[in-house]
């Protein structure tokens, strides 16, 4: 085990001379970190994990072991352009998780922010986005270019095609295929067509220290928005004459009317 300057890397890791390794890292076991990869201070790379770069993490993460970090894309019109990978401070990527770099006609670059949790077997494809404090539970998938916003789950062994959103605090249920966007604060559960929405994620919300009065408003929104008949403008307009627009709601009208795949909207029971 080599030290220096608190870094320990094991002797059986590669490390290329071009790689930047910040004060404190920890290199496990058969890793192999490659060129153009920077690492930030306090970060932890578990065995046989494989960074490829140009990549840059970022500080306090901790990756548990056997995951592929700023892969190529999984793109057949990859022709080996340069692009990049991005991840923030203080995530959590377990077992087996793929990360793929972007792709030129996708912006060239896949993001992820900070203070995420990655379980086992998820995989961020080529140009997605992911923001802070998400969730993406065991064999999460996340097909090119799709955008998560914060603090949102994503359920076990899920699919997110290519182009969606998910958007902020959304909970999208374990073995879902999603192929349009995911609502913020809502439930969304199903397959393909068969998705269907759940009401407001009271309970997650609560968790996450919404207060009760957030909450109704939210639901009172959702109402307006589902449940009522209405054409989606003509919602939207009666949200805004209740008074109803708050900060939260504004969020959840902006994601809706800014859709371009379509968002998921068919309701299903609230109980």
């Amino acid at each position: 085990m080599g030290e220096e300057l608190g870094r320990e890397i094991h002797e059986t890791a590669i490390v290329s001379p071009g790689a930047e390794i910040g004060e404190g890292v920890r290199i496990g076991p058969y890793a192999v970190i490659g060129d153009r990869v920077t690492i930030g201070e306090g970060t932890r790379v578990g065995p046989h994990t494989v960074i490829e770069g140009p990549t840059v993490i970022g500080k306090g993460n901790r990756i548990i072991g056997q995951s592929a970090i700023g892969t190529i894309p999984q793109d057949l019109k990859y022709q080996d352009e340069e692009t990049f990978l991005s991840i923030g401070d203080l995530n959590i990527i377990r077992e087996f998780v793929t990360i793929n770099r972007g792709t030129k006609g996708g912006g060239g670059k896949t993001t992820v922010g900070s203070m995420n949790c990655l379980m086992t077997g998820v995989h961020i494809a080529h140009d997605c986005h992911v923001g802070q404090r998400n969730i993406l539970a065991n064999a999460a998938t996340l097909a090119g270019h799709v955008d998560v916003a914060d603090d949102s789950t994503v359920g076990a062994f899920s699919g997110v095609h290519q182009d969606c959103r998910v958007g902020a605090h959304a909970f999208v249920g374990g073995y879902s295929v999603l192929t349009r966007d995911a609502l913020p604060f809502v439930t969304t559960v199903g397959h393909r067509n068969h998705a269907k929405i759940y009401g407001i994620n009271s309970l997650g919300l609560r968790r996450k220290k919404f207060s009760s009065k957030r909450i109704k408003t939210l639901k009172e929104a959702y109402r307006w928005l589902f449940h009522k008949g209405l054409k989606l403008q003509e919602a939207i307009e009666a949200i805004r004459s209740e008074d109803l627009e708050t900060q939260d709601v504004s969020v959840l009208i902006q994601f809706v009317e800014s859709s371009k795949r379509g968002f998921v909207r068919d309701v299903g029971s609230d109980k």
